[in-house]
């Protein structure tokens, strides 16, 4: 069996000497390759090389941790590579799959559900930044009051600062991440609200309100985006969104830039509808260059880093190894085509 790995390492020293590309090179050594059989092969691959999924593939019969993008598994890729019988992604969310032309070419494709709570803290991130912006006012409290011309200033915040006790967090997408956020926000003493296409039953769930998608848009304070991109949700929030919400309401998405409809969402940023969004993800991401919800100065952007944290890669590589090894057992987990 020839197994193609995009090796998920260090981020170029991003986590600092203890966690090096020999810490992530012995972790995926213990979790994948010496639990193989002295027949498998293993080809260690760089992201760029699954861009073109096509000529990527190769000879593979096994790829773990490409990045899959709408009908990147189509019949007409598929025909061209029999021998490929799994696909993994190391991440949460995939774009869309056509699960009859998999099973017509015997192809398991599994996801690697590893951050909830990471994706989740990160979505209270953006949120606490927008609502004080203490990066900036840390800026200005160590650096700029002392200089001379704001010597006797009494500036105590550059920015208005925001209370989230008792306002209204409208949660989009009820799973994992959802619920986590649904947790912290409660947490500040926030009133939750959220819409999942299908309702959410069980005890842990009793303090959120399960309402209709426009009630939600209607109620929210912060509306907080965690559902999938699927054809159904695509431009979910658009115009006519928009326009059901209240004014000066903060939007944050940390699951897929296509969901929203950037075009509208950048009338409602420049309109004021919106305060301020806080976006860990832009539709066509990676991006070549930059996108026009950049310009303004009411959004809080990063490039698609909630992930990021040296525990939730450690525990993505655990995951995806463990799931491979499962689907090769004859038992697959986290399969979502």
């Amino acid at each position: 069996m020839k197994i193609g790995v995009v090796q998920s390492g260090s981020m170029g020293g991003a986590y600092g000497k203890k966690y090096d590309d020999a810490f992530f090179a012995k972790l995926w050594k213990e979790n994948l390759t010496d639990r193989l059989n002295p027949e498998d092969e293993v080809v260690w691959l760089d992201f760029g090389a699954l861009r073109d999924f096509d000529r990527g593939a190769a000879d593979f019969d096994v790829i773990i941790g490409a990045w899959i993008v709408d009908d990147m598994l189509s019949e007409e890729v598929l025909s061209r590579h029999p021998q490929l019988k799994y696909v993994s992604t190391l991440s949460h969310g995939f774009g869309r799959i056509d699960s009859e032309v998999c099973r017509k070419h015997g192809l398991t494709v599994t996801n690697t559900i590893y951050g909830d709570v990471t994706i989740a803290q990160y979505a209270m991130a953006l949120l606490l930044d927008i609502c004080h912006n203490v990066g900036l006012n840390n800026d200005y409290y160590k650096y700029k009051k002392w200089l001379p011309e704001n010597r006797g200033k009494r500036i105590l915040a550059l920015t208005p600062q925001i209370e989230l006790y008792e306002k209204t967090m409208g949660i989009i997408g009820l799973g994992n991440i959802g619920f986590w956020t649904a947790k912290m926000a409660a947490g500040f003493g926030m009133k939750v609200i959220a819409y999942s296409r299908h309702k959410k039953e069980g005890e842990k769930y009793d303090f959120i309100e399960q309402v209709e998608l426009d009630e939600l848009l209607t109620r929210s304070d912060v509306i907080s985006i965690h559902c999938p991109l699927t054809d159904e949700t695509r431009n979910l929030i658009d115009r006519k969104a928009f326009e059901k919400m209240k004014d000066g309401v903060i939007l944050i998405n940390t699951a897929r830039g296509a969901i929203i409809d950037e075009a509208d969402m950048a009338d409602a940023l420049g309109s004021g509808k919106v305060y301020a969004a806080g976006l860990d993800v832009v539709a066509g991401e990676p991006l070549s260059e930059p996108c026009e919800l950049m310009n303004f100065p009411n959004t809080k952007m990063t490039e698609h880093i909630a992930w990021a944290p040296v525990e939730s890669r450690i525990r993505s590589i655990r995951i995806a190894c463990r799931n491979f090894l499962n689907w090769k057992e004859g038992h697959p987990t986290s399969v979502v085509s």
